[in-house]
């Protein structure tokens, strides 16, 4: 069943007003008629089964069937700080990720980064990865629309991280799995961890001892050495297994 967020203010006396993008998206896109039911999601963890009711101008009115018991957020918050690709990498990994459950992307400018953008071309790229965010929350049935950050150089990612339980460096001198299970366990329903990955080039040394010194958890992720759009992926596939696991032990 499709999805669309809409802003709490929207959602009243038992209906939903939705405006927007996605009005048009749902009426002439998906050609979507009265009596026809959506999810309607208010990015907070609430959602609703609704019954698309009329279109008046730009505006979708739907009503309120009933409240869904819609739990599909991870039990811990993955944050993936992704070292900024070159072309439209950044698409896809924001796209996956958000699908894999990460809670928020934080992209970062990296010694070894090729790309280099200004603050008015880093917006205007961020503006269109958390449009990418929002759609990919829609297609996957997310009860929040992970927040794609501004850009960040590494030293400022490293800071943010520093407030979270658990951060992870994936690191391709890093040897056997040994570390990367322990490191995992560390990660419990409830608690925020963070996950570090290279641009193309990877990290240089520097970065990753000063990760170190500021707390993360060097990995390793096998024997092969991964691209910068597969690793982060690589790493959420194995964090969501494990705390889903978790979380249904529990």
């Amino acid at each position: 069943m499709q999805q669309f967020f809409a802003d709490p203010s929207m959602i009243r006396e038992g209906r939903v007003y939705l405006e927007g993008p996605d009005v048009n998206h749902m009426k002439n896109v998906l050609r979507m008629k009265q009596g026809e039911d959506v999810r309607i999601n208010d990015g907070c963890g609430r959602t609703w089964l609704c019954s698309i009711q009329s279109y008046e101008g730009k505006t979708a009115v739907l009503d309120i069937l009933k409240e869904l018991d819609a739990d599909t957020e991870l039990p811990a918050r993955i944050w993936l700080f992704q070292g900024l690709p070159k072309g439209d990498k950044m698409e896809l990994i924001v796209q996956k990720a958000v699908e894999l459950g990460a809670y928020a992307v934080v992209p970062f400018s990296a010694k070894r980064s090729v790309v280099r953008l200004d603050q008015k071309k880093a917006e205007k790229k961020r503006e269109r990865w958390q449009a990418v965010s929002k759609g990919a929350a829609e297609q996957s049935g997310r009860g929040i629309i992970p927040e794609v950050h501004p850009l960040k150089s590494f030293n400022e990612a490293l800071d943010m991280a520093a407030d979270l339980d658990v951060t992870l460096i994936p690191y391709e001198r890093e040897e056997g799995m040994d570390g990367m299970i322990r490191a995992v366990r560390k990660i419990r329903p409830g608690q925020s961890a963070g996950i570090f990955i290279g641009p193309e080039g990877g990290f240089e040394e520097e970065e990753v001892r000063k990760a170190i010194e500021k707390g993360a958890l060097p990995v390793s992720l096998g024997k092969r050495i991964l691209r910068t759009e597969t690793a982060g992926l690589a790493m959420l596939s194995i964090l969501m297994y494990h705390l889903e696991c978790e979380s249904h032990i529990l």
